[in-house]
Order: structure tokens, then sequence, then C-alpha cells
């Protein structure tokens, strides 16, 4: 299995698992608040269809996505709001049919471009693989939005190496949205998967350091949980700071979430 091809497996399986979460919600489900400010589980999913419309169109027609993404990049968050739009006043079973086709549709879109490709997005064009492990990322991070909506905890699987590995690859995300300059330093990632396996990242002699479980790592670069109730240490004054403000999607930081904010933690 190549590379693109695992990613799109495991995108596929998460999908289907946020489809669990929602699928058997009446109208009163589908409208509880969710920890994101004003969003409901109607907004969770609506956000999904468009983020998956956008990269579904970036793969099957860069152009029309250009001139698309041109306009949204002078107002995303004005672009993003205006796109929920079109779908809340859906009914639920039409949102969720929406929903399940848009996905479908994204990944066969992915899954036919070349590997060695890229495709035009947001920031810079990316190969099709990392397209899609941005796309598991908007999946965790608000499908947790769903289950914490619902009071549900989710087992944590080993799918969740994608998203690592594109927090790694995006660790200068959380400074560009608060309009700080990165640092040349590099760091050493030492992460522990929930099947027990050990993933690192960067040179083994960095004096920057970020250790802990894997699922921990994932739920603060998504901002849904406070670093203060994650398993995750930090060496390095460097390595400290970006634990304040990591974040995997770039544009604004949010409010992300308070200390102590739910009573079970990703661990």
């Amino acid at each position: 299995m190549t590379q693109l091809q695992d990613v799109i497996s495991d995108v596929t399986t998460e999908g289907e698992e946020v489809d669990r979460l929602v699928a058997g919600l009446d109208a009163a489900g589908w409208a509880l608040p969710t920890p994101a400010p004003g969003w409901t589980i109607k907004h969770q999913i609506a956000h999904l269809i468009f983020i998956f419309r956008l990269a579904g169109l970036a793969a099957s027609d860069p152009e029309t996505f250009k001139a698309l993404a041109a306009g949204a990049g002078k107002d995303f968050n004005g672009a993003v709001n205006a796109a929920l739009e079109e779908y809340l006043n859906d009914p639920p079973e039409t949102l969720f049919a929406r929903w399940q086709a848009e996905r479908e549709a994204s990944l066969k879109a992915l899954a036919a471009v070349p590997e060695d490709q890229t495709v035009p997005w947001l920031v810079r064009p990316l190969p099709p693989a990392v397209l899609a492990s941005a796309g598991y990322m908007e999946l965790f991070g608000h499908g947790q939005d769903i289950a914490d909506a619902l009071g549900v905890r989710r087992e944590p699987t080993d799918r969740i190496r994608h998203l690592v590995g594109f927090a790694v690859l995006t660790k200068e995300f959380g400074y560009l949205s608060r309009g700080l300059t990165p640092p040349q330093e590099e760091f050493r990632f030492e992460l522990t998967s929930p099947s027990g396996e050990r993933w690192e990242f960067g040179p083994e002699d960095a004096a920057q350091r970020i250790t802990g479980p894997a699922h921990d790592f994932c739920l603060l670069v998504v901002r849904r949980r406070h670093r203060d109730d994650l398993a995750l240490t930090a060496s390095g004054a460097e390595a400290d700071r970006w634990l304040d403000i990591a974040q995997a999607y770039r544009g604004p930081a949010g409010a992300g979430r308070s200390p102590g904010q739910f009573a079970t933690t990703g661990r």
C-alpha cells in the first residue's frame, strides 16, 4: 500500500467514525452546542463538508479551486461562515447525505492524483497524501468537538499518525497565526502511539524536545485540550512556549480550551 492509499484508507475509516457519532441524532441532537463557541453539531458537519469539498475541488479542478481560494483568501473566516449558511438550512438527513457524498468524492479525487504531483491549497501546493492528512486533522478536531458535545469518549487508534506527521510538518503555524517569527532551531518529538509504538521526529540531539502520548499531542495541536490537561513534557524554553501556541491549522487560533474544562483527557 502506498502512502497515499494508506492515508486515504485511514481518513475513510475516521470519516465513518464521525458518521456513527451523528447518524442516530434527531433534530435536537444536531442542534446541541459543541465546545466551539456558537457552533452546534450541525455547524461542525457543515464545516467538514465545506473543507472536503474544497479539497476535492483542488484535486479535480485546480483552476476553479484557485479562483475560489483567491476570493476566500481576502477574508477566509468570512468565506467559511458564508459557506456554512449553504448547509445549515438543510434537514439533518439531507446534511448527513451531503456530508457522506462530499467526503467520498473528495477522497476519490485525491486518490486519483499521482503521488509525485501537488495540488493547490490555501497556503501552498501540497502532495495529495499531505492534503489527505490535513483532512484527517479536520476530522479528528471536529469529530472531537462532536464527541465532547455528546459526552462520548473516542478510543484512540494509531490512525492518528497522519495527524502527528502533519503537525510536525506544520509546527510553524502556531507562530504564524500570532504574527511571530518561527525559530530556526529544530525540534525533537518523541511520542508514544496508542498501541505503544515510539514515533520520533527531528534530530536526536535537539535541545528543544516534546515528549508524551501521541494522542495528547494530537488533542493539543487541534486545540481541543489545554496543555495543562495533557501528559506532554517540554525540554527547552522554545519547546515550552510551543506547547502554549501549537496548532496544526493555519489561520486564527481561536480561544482553545480552558484548563480542567473536560472531566477526562486524552490519556
